[in-house]
């Protein structure tokens, strides 16, 4: 098999994997904690076996699902902390952007973080302990890069870095999910509760020599 046929196979790879992601999104999107690996396999047009040979397991969905989705989110937080904008307005804006894309999408929040509420009979949930648990952490270390990009924290940097991003990224998630359970106040009532939590020391941080800004 020449370079180009091999090419062509792992570009055809690539988009029949986009597809069956694309399909798996649409029935997170219509049952939330109740998508099973049977109706994600029917909205393709598959078996379940074919689905299974694609991503390994049901673990393996998820983690692709996982991805997609938290690179569309970290892409969001991004831009916002990047804004041209006063340092408490972005901060504001960032916690705001995550709130805004749970609440946009709350059937697939649920998915990704509660996944142990769905599955029936024999398909039963996804273990959430086994793979949310990662995704948090992954945006813990994220944030945490470029808190210690962006401010100068004195001596111990990357490691207080470390402690803030996912400190704010546990913040988030556990007042984020009790928000969106409850709905006791509004979406900009919470950003500015949590940036009052966190402005005091934000605020005092100055940027680091050489840095983007904060």
């Amino acid at each position: 098999m020449d370079t180009t046929q091999r090419t062509d196979q792992q570009r055809s790879a690539d988009r029949r994997r986009r597809e069956l992601l694309e399909a798996a999104d649409r029935v997170v999107l219509r049952d939330g904690p109740q998508a099973s690996m049977n109706a994600i396999a029917a909205e393709a047009g598959i078996t379940k076996p074919i689905l299974y040979r694609h991503f390994g397991d049901k673990g393996g969905l998820y983690a692709a699902l996982a991805q997609r989705h938290t690179d569309a989110l970290l892409d969001s937080l991004r831009t916002a902390l990047d804004a041209p904008a006063e340092r408490r307005e972005r901060v504001e804006s960032t916690l705001d952007t995550y709130l805004a894309a749970i609440e946009a999408r709350p059937q697939v929040y649920r998915f990704l973080m509660h996944p142990a509420e769905g599955g029936q009979g024999g398909d039963q949930g996804f273990d959430v302990g086994k793979h949310s648990a990662p995704l948090l952490r992954r945006m813990g270390e994220e944030l945490a890069q470029v808190i210690e990009e962006r401010l100068d924290l004195g001596p111990g940097s990357q490691q207080l870095a470390r402690v803030w991003g996912h400190g704010i990224v546990g913040m988030m998630h556990a007042a984020g999910d009790w928000w969106l359970g409850e709905r006791p106040c509004s979406r900009a009532e919470l950003v500015r509760g949590l940036a009052d939590l966190l402005w005091g020391r934000l605020a005092a941080a100055g940027d680091k020599v050489g840095g983007p800004g904060f």
